[in-house]
């Protein structure tokens, strides 16, 4: 990949996760909040939206300003970090392939194990299946790769059901 085609890329992508998680921030800021029921402000409907919108145009202002900051050239091109902070080469066609692995891991988890399995377990196998696939390229620690993927999908799905459940008190599907 070219060295002045990815910091564009970041600039331009930066700009549109601003500018959704502001709108979407105005929106859920705009829905109602209960007041005249006496619920508090975790009760209203707008308040995980707003703070997942709020979270996106802090993420996207990092990235703007990372973008800012290296004039456009980052420090290895067509690099990938993983999560334990190792760089591993990547060219361009993969990064299309994890987006699309993505893509397709979120609309099977949306479509195909919300609403048909308890949601906590359906939420175990998203994030099992997400982590593992995504940390699969060291083919000496797959197993490893594995059982921490499984029991940060337990933990997660637990936890967000529990929260969402017994602080928000939303029912899930």
């Amino acid at each position: 990949m070219p060295e002045g085609r990815r910091p564009r890329a970041d600039l331009v992508t930066s700009l549109v996760i601003v500018a959704v998680g502001a709108a979407a921030a105005v929106g859920a800021w705009r829905m109602p909040r209960f007041q005249n029921l006496h619920e508090g402000i975790y009760a209203s409907p707008g308040f995980v939206p707003f703070l997942v919108s709020t979270v996106l145009v802090v993420l996207g202002l990092l990235l703007l300003l990372r973008s800012l900051r290296r004039g456009g050239a980052p420090e290895r091109p067509a690099a990938a970090e993983t999560a334990g902070g190792a760089l591993i080469d990547e060219p361009p066609a993969a990064g299309a392939r994890r987006l699309a692995l993505a893509l397709v891991l979120c609309l099977g988890y949306a479509l195909g194990l919300v609403g048909r399995l308890p949601f906590w377990l359906a939420t175990a196998l998203f994030v099992s299946a997400f982590v593992a696939l995504f940390e699969w390229h060291a083919p000496r620690r797959r197993g490893r790769t594995v059982a921490i993927a499984l029991v940060e999908g337990v933990v997660v799905g637990v936890a967000v059901t529990l929260v969402f459940e017994r602080l928000f008190l939303v029912r899930l599907p």
